[in-house]
Parts: structure tokens; C-alpha cells; sequence
């Protein structure tokens, strides 16, 4: 597997809404834990994640991956990610944010996606209220602090 070319593909895929491409880069019982919408088992689901829910609140999307490291088992790569958001409160505004993700390879491809990232600054450009970024940056929290075993990739 070339690691810097299949994550290009995932990227893309995304940004041209290929929610079917991304799906065909996992294993047929691969999940995608999204740090948004939570986790999406299957192909036909993470296809689902893509073409429908990604653009629910969102157009323009640009993905990018760097650095990324593999041992055949685990790929880790650091990435930004922004989007136009569609949200009332965000004005047509641009959100932007940083992270990691972390995916299990099984026979070059993907079984887990999973990423960890600071999403708080993307709800400050979006204009969220402070309530709501807390009370969703504290389901972040919760959600992570359920998954234990995600704490040794921070």
C-alpha cells in the first residue's frame, strides 16, 4: 500500500462527494468513526456518511493529509480539513480545523478510521454560540473517554 497515495484518494474522494470511492478504500466491515456523526460500519454506510451527511451542513470541501507513518498495521497521518458551512449562525463561512487520524490497515485496507482533532476553533468560526461549543466539545469528551484505548494514539 502506498500510504501517500491512498490518502490522497481518501481526500479526494471526499471533496468530490465520491462517498462510494472513499467506501471502496475499507474493508466490506470497515468503520468510519467520524468525530462528528459518530461511527459508520459497512460500505454502503460510510458511503452514506459522505454523500449525504457530510453535505447535509457543508459544501467546498478541502482535505489534506501530511506526514503520514505506517507499519503495515496502523496508519497515522496529521491532516486539515476545512469545509463552507451551510449552518444559518455561520454566514457562509469557512471552517477550518486540525487533526489525526488514525486508521487500522487489514490487507491494505482500511478496518478502522478513527481521528482525534481540535475542533473547537472551526465552531468559533462558525460563529456558535459558547454554549453550544461547549456542549460539544464536552460530547467529544465523553465520547473519547468511552473508547479508552484512543487515549495511547494522543
Amino acid at each position: 500500500m502506498d500510504a501517500k497515495a491512498t490518502l490522497k484518494e481518501f481526500c479526494s474522494a471526499v471533496e468530490r462527494r465520491d462517498g462510494k470511492a472513499l467506501a471502496a478504500l475499507f474493508t466490506e466491515e470497515g468503520v468510519y468513526h467520524d468525530i462528528f456523526y459518530g461511527a459508520f460500519k459497512g460500505r454502503a454506510k460510510i458511503a452514506e456518511l459522505i454523500d449525504d451527511w457530510f453535505y447535509r451542513t457543508a459544501q467546498d470541501f478541502l482535505w489534506d493529509m501530511h506526514d503520514p507513518v505506517t507499519d503495515g498495521r496502523t496508519l497515522y497521518a496529521r491532516y486539515t480539513f476545512s469545509y463552507k458551512s451551510n449552518l444559518p449562525e455561520a454566514k457562509g463561512g469557512r471552517a477550518m480545523f486540525e487533526g489525526v487520524a488514525i486508521i487500522t490497515l487489514k490487507d491494505g485496507l482500511f478496518a478502522e478510521y478513527h481521528e482525534v482533532a481540535n475542533t473547537a476553533t472551526a465552531f468559533v468560526d462558525l460563529n456558535f454560540a459558547p454554549e453550544r461549543i461547549a456542549k460539544i466539545v464536552a460530547k467529544q469528551g465523553a465520547a473519547l473517554k468511552a473508547r479508552p484505548e484512543m487515549a495511547r494514539h494522543l
